[in-house]
């Protein structure tokens, strides 16, 4: 942000909030929340399918039943961290609900989806 001189401000002293105010106007303003936890860690790298077990698969599976509490449709699943053929049957629902290809398996875009509506039937990147 040198072109703008926002360097030049800030090393002026001024504050994040006051370089903000001086290009955009005194009505601006940072908002802050409280710590959240919860929040979805990435994808672990490979396909989770049955015979696939770990931190991961539970973390998936807590998440999934976060959502079917909004999505009745979605079956609530025993988190206990082995991806078994009731996983695999929550995770096909799951992906036609959302319109991704019904393998029954989590990709990638699979992960993220779960990870997207999870965050928000979950309200923890709500802002007031």
């Amino acid at each position: 942000m040198t072109q703008w001189g926002s360097k030049y401000l800030g090393d002026q002293d001024y504050s994040t909030i006051d370089i903000l105010r001086y290009y955009y106007g005194d009505d601006m303003y940072i908002n802050t929340a409280q710590e959240i936890s919860g929040v979805p860690s990435s994808w672990p790298g490979y396909i989770l399918e049955i015979g696939s077990s770990g931190d991961k698969i539970r973390q998936m599976q807590e998440q999934l039943n976060v959502i079917a509490g909004a999505y009745p449709a979605l079956p609530k699943i025993n988190a206990d961290g082995i991806y078994g053929p009731a996983t695999a049957n929550a995770v096909r629902e799951f992906q036609s609900i959302f319109g991704l290809p019904e393998t029954g398996k989590v990709d990638y875009s699979t992960w993220y989806k779960i990870s997207e509506i999870y965050v928000g039937v979950s309200r923890i990147a709500e802002l007031n």
